[in-house]
Parts: structure tokens; sequence; C-alpha cells
């Protein structure tokens, strides 16, 4: 039977996970120290607060990319330790949402460098 939803247990569990992945993933520990120098950044900026918006909202994908390339690197892991192709292809299609979602946020830095250039 399905336990009844509690919004504070659910927390505790979302931040356990946080918790877990910044103690063993050294990518994620790297990356939420770039995102907080870029915010820091965005915030000396004179841009457009939706091209800010769209940068942060860019930066946020690459954790959600991250925390679901962990989850799906942990199950594989759980499921065998054999190699085999369609694990290798499972943890391969979650790095490549972290490259997609590294690129999406390169891309809307550079929009927003090239904005606030405009007005120095």
């Amino acid at each position: 039977m399905k336990p009844k939803y509690n919004f504070f247990a659910n927390t505790g569990y979302a931040l356990a996970g946080l918790k877990q992945i910044w103690l063993s993933e050294r990518s994620f520990r790297i990356e939420v120290v770039l995102i907080a120098v870029f915010t820091a950044l965005n915030a000396f900026l004179r841009v457009d607060l939706t091209l800010q918006l769209v940068a942060q909202l860019a930066m946020l994908g690459i954790m959600l990319a991250e925390c679901i390339n962990s989850a799906i690197e942990r199950t594989v892991d759980l499921v065998t330790s054999d190699f085999h192709p369609l694990a290798g292809a499972a943890k391969d299609a979650g790095s490549a949402a972290v490259f997609i979602s590294i690129s999406c946020a390169v891309l809307a830095w550079a929009a927003v460098i090239a904005r606030g250039l405009e007005w120095i």
C-alpha cells in the first residue's frame, strides 16, 4: 500500500537526495560552485530581468539533469554490476542530458554576457 502524501516527509527525502548527490558527485559540487559564481555575476550585469531569469533557469536545469543522471546511474548499478550494452546506453543517455543542459546554459549565458557588454 502506498503511503499517504506528507509534504514535510517528502521535502526531507528530497533534501536527503540532494545531500547524497552533493557528497558523492564531484561534478555536482563543481556545477553548484559555478552556478553560485554566475548568479553573483548576474546581479551586476545590467540586463533585462527576463534574460537574467532565463540564464538562472538554464543553470538550474544543469542541476536537475545531474540529479536525474545520478538516479539513472544508481539504478543501473543496483540492477547489475556486469557490463551490459543497455546499461551503458542508459548511463550514456543520462550523461547526454547533462551535456545538453550545460550547452543550453552556455548559450543562455552567452546571450546574457553579449547583452551585458552592450551596456558598458
